[in-house]
């Protein structure tokens, strides 16, 4: 089930129910588990509440699983933000599924979506990449091949290592791209900060930040000053479907399809 990422009322009824009637509680972190029942009145009883998380690996995962088989509930929290996203869980629920046991997903808060929601960045099309390597090397790869998709990019840092993400980012072509730093999302001292990649990273190179984040990169700006884009499509248009002269000045000119069809629309409604 997902959990709050930081206000505690972003918790869902549903996930309120089954904290109150299942068998056993899972958490990624007992204490964080325990805090939020405690919060929402919720009472633990004589019920199991046991941790699961990165380190409890095939042990945990078989000791859950054998409560399962005993016919018992186990409902497992996230400490978080919703399980499977940068979460343990995806483990334990694929052995589950495997096993033959019912798993169901209890949906609610996540960072990444709430980040993309305030980045004012394109939501269309998103990619989820998580945290970035540690090791210098791999991280310059892992950005190279990031960078490469199409899409806005939504990645977790923590706020000891964001200078040097962003500084990475300023050594590459992603340097004027458009992009959001989100920190301490839901909480009484959220933060976004929007510009270019250089100029977040200029702004926060001497700032200490604290709370979790996360980066939001937009994709780069497209340049369109050698396309007359319109004439193209108004030649083309007069001719063939919308659908037809969307696909054939797309191809022609090498531009996004987006792009082309959204200046297809404009035109349309211009007229």
């Amino acid at each position: 089930m997902a959990t709050p990422i930081g206000n505690a009322r972003d918790i869902t009824l549903r996930a309120l129910d089954v904290l109150a009637s299942a068998d056993v509680i899972a958490a990624e972190d007992t204490r964080t588990t325990r805090k939020l029942m405690e919060i929402h009145g919720i009472a633990l009883g004589d019920r199991m509440l046991i941790a699961y998380h990165d380190h409890s690996g095939q042990a945990g995962r078989d000791g859950i699983m054998k409560l399962i088989a005993q016919g018992k509930s186990v409902a497992y929290a996230s400490e978080a933000g919703s399980p499977l996203v940068a979460d343990p869980g995806f483990a334990l629920a694929r052995d589950v599924a495997q096993g033959g046991a019912l798993v169901t997903a209890l949906p609610g808060a996540t960072a990444a979506i709430t980040a993309l929601s305030l980045s004012g960045l394109p939501s269309d099309r998103f990619c989820f990449a998580g945290f970035p390597p540690a090791a210098k090397g791999a991280r310059q790869k892992w950005l190279a091949d990031l960078l490469a998709i199409p899409a806005t990019l939504i990645l977790y840092e923590s706020p000891k290592r964001i200078n040097r993400l962003l500084t990475d980012l300023c050594s590459t072509d992603a340097k004027l791209r458009p992009a959001a730093v989100c920190r301490e999302l839901t909480k009484k001292f959220e933060e976004i900060r929007r510009g270019t990649v250089q100029e977040l990273s200029d702004q926060i190179s001497d700032m200490t930040l604290k709370g979790e984040i996360a980066l939001v990169l937009g994709q780069a700006e497209e340049n369109t000053e050698d396309v007359d884009l319109e004439q193209m499509l108004g030649t083309a248009l007069k001719e063939m479907s919308m659908k037809d002269a969307v696909a054939m000045v797309t191809q022609a000119t090498g531009l996004p399809r987006r792009t082309v069809y959204q200046t297809a629309l404009t035109m349309g409604r211009d007229g």
